[in-house]
């Protein structure tokens, strides 16, 4: 069996893409990797939420995918619409990396917690916002590119440390610019951060459907994913929205904590559930309309009013 592997061309997407080859050669599989360049790659001088959240790094993905040119698509689990068009499922996801942020900086000695004012670069409206939360002393810069880009402008002095994922910075070996592990409680990640989302159109033929999943997907993994995207797929969370969301196994219960920021960090509502494994999308719908009633549609409304959007 022959599989084209479609992924974007950075440095990070390669290493996904070349640890899901592996896994595949492991299993007797024939792979070839397919660059591919997407809007998100392409526009670095505005933000996410100002390019717009759909699609921003898949759409052009997906196009090969439907007309055949790519078998699968390789995708960060966190950058994927909640939503996916009729014509795409996906049938893997990863085991996942730790899914906590990281500082990163040439100063290792910095931490949020020390209450020093300093600049941080970071392109993520979640974070921004809970920065605004948690320590309002920091000022943030806008720092789109990918992570070697953003390295470069720290290194130029453009902020004095980045705030990114830690899968991200782990798997790139920077791991010596770790500044400050930030704590979940806080800074609770992206829904699907940490894990790689394998991505193919539903026209895919069944036998190769079932042997990428047999070899790719990593069980536990693909529980709590399902979890959180069903808990963003109902609050219709985006780039430009800061939701967050992260789901753990504990025996035969998945527990999730998640919840919204308003883009001021004002206002901060989180709420957790535990459910049957057995129901993850159950459960992940279950603890967003807990958090609507809790008042996440006014958070909402408010952010897509300033986006422009509602």
């Amino acid at each position: 069996m022959h599989i084209k592997i479609g992924t974007r061309g950075s440095k990070l997407a390669l290493w996904q893409a070349y640890y899901v080859e592996d896994l595949l050669k492991k299993g007797g599989v024939d792979t070839e990797i397919v660059i591919i360049e997407t809007k998100g790659d392409q526009i670095l001088d505005r933000s996410l939420s100002k390019i717009g959240s759909k699609g921003v790094f898949t759409q052009e993905l997906e196009d090969q995918l439907k007309d055949g040119s790519i078998d699968i698509a390789v995708h960060s689990a966190k950058d994927l619409q909640s939503q996916l068009d009729d014509s795409f499922e996906l049938i893997a996801f990863t085991e996942r990396e730790k899914a906590n942020d990281v500082l990163v900086s040439h100063n290792t000695d910095l931490s949020l917690k020390s209450g020093e004012t300093f600049v941080v670069g970071t392109s993520s409206t979640r974070r921004i916002a809970v920065l605004k939360h948690f320590y309002p002393q920091i000022k943030t810069v806008d720092m789109r590119g990918n992570l070697q880009t953003r390295l470069r402008k720290l290194e130029e002095g453009q902020c004095d440390a980045l705030l990114l994922a830690y899968a991200g910075v782990h798997r790139m070996e920077y791991d010596d610019k770790i500044a400050e592990h930030l704590l979940l409680d806080e800074f609770t990640p992206a829904v699907g951060q940490g894990s790689v989302a394998i991505e193919c159109a539903v026209s895919l033929p069944d036998d190769k459907k079932a042997l990428l999943k047999q070899l790719l997907n990593h069980g536990p993994t693909e529980i709590c994913l399902l979890t959180e995207r069903a808990f963003l797929k109902r609050l219709q969370g985006g780039c430009s929205i800061p939701v967050f969301g992260l789901a753990a196994l504990h025996d035969d219960q998945i527990n999730i904590s998640g919840g919204i920021i308003s883009l001021d960090g004002a206002e901060l509502i989180r709420k957790t559930q535990s459910g049957s494994i057995n129901y993850p999308e159950e459960l992940g719908t279950a603890l967003a309309d807990e958090l609507l009633e809790a008042g996440a549609d006014r958070i909402l409304l408010e952010i897509r009013k300033q986006n422009g959007t509602a």
